[in-house]
């Protein structure tokens, strides 16, 4: 019990460390990602872009961290879709660090392009459009694709296992399935990413991973379910 509890306090410190994380990484990625003049802004605000990939590193440890440690409590009550949502973390954390590799490209692009003084920038243009393409893909499927499978996998065990409040849990499902449709208009152009009905969607799973790591931490999981999972896993 007592680990148990450790573990629900550690998960709840990583929800809440990816959720700073990917905001402030995003934020700082606004030089080399927007705006017109991205391959000088770029390299003139290298430190802060690179930063943001440290940012988004750092969520992608918090990603896999809070797979890796609820899987031992989450595997008592339904192993199948414990062992997927590890599965489908670990993607998510992939696509992410593309992401990330991708914006550090665009950098070295950068810094190529001040460096060189070409005035003909066609060449530089075209590889960074590429390169902002792939993380902008990657934006869509890690945080809203991945994410809305994965919250829905660990919502359900929660909700059948009670081991947290189920309003949390139909909130967390609830989510999941807002935020994977909000990728699916976004990955068929019906509406922007970083738009107001992209923000509406994607509210829910966001309030969900906030309220759940509150409850985690003060609370931690429910004593009395963690025991009829013991109890399963003995039968």
């Amino acid at each position: 019990m007592i680990l148990n509890q450790k573990a629900a306090k550690i998960v709840g410190v990583l929800f809440m460390l990816a959720a700073v994380t990917a905001i402030v990484g995003l934020n700082l990625y606004n030089p080399i990602l927007n705006g017109p003049d991205y391959l000088i802004k770029g390299s003139e605000h290298a430190n802060q872009v690179l930063l943001g990939a440290l940012m988004e590193l750092i969520l992608v440890v918090s990603a896999v961290g809070t797979a890796t440690t609820m899987f031992p409590i989450l595997r008592k009550y339904n192993e199948t879709i414990a062992l997927w949502h590890v599965c489908f973390r670990f993607l998510e954390a992939i696509i992410i660090t593309v992401g990330v590799i991708s914006v550090l490209s665009l950098l070295t692009l950068s810094r190529e392009f001040v460096a060189s003084g070409v005035p003909d920038s066609t060449s530089f243009q075209a590889s960074g459009t590429l390169l902002i393409a792939v993380h902008d893909w990657t934006f869509m499927l890690g945080p809203l694709f991945m994410l809305g499978i994965n919250t829905m996998m660990y919502s359900y065990i929660f909700y059948k296992s009670k081991l947290v409040p189920r309003f949390i849990s139909i909130l967390g499902m609830t989510g999941a399935t807002l935020v994977f449709i909000c990728a699916l208009l976004v990955m068929f152009g019906v509406i922007q990413q970083v738009s107001v009905w992209g923000g509406i969607l994607a509210l829910p799973v966001a309030a969900n991973e906030m309220i759940l790591a509150v409850w985690l931490i003060v609370k931690g999981f429910n004593e009395s379910a963690n025991l009829k999972g013991k109890n399963y896993l003995s039968i």
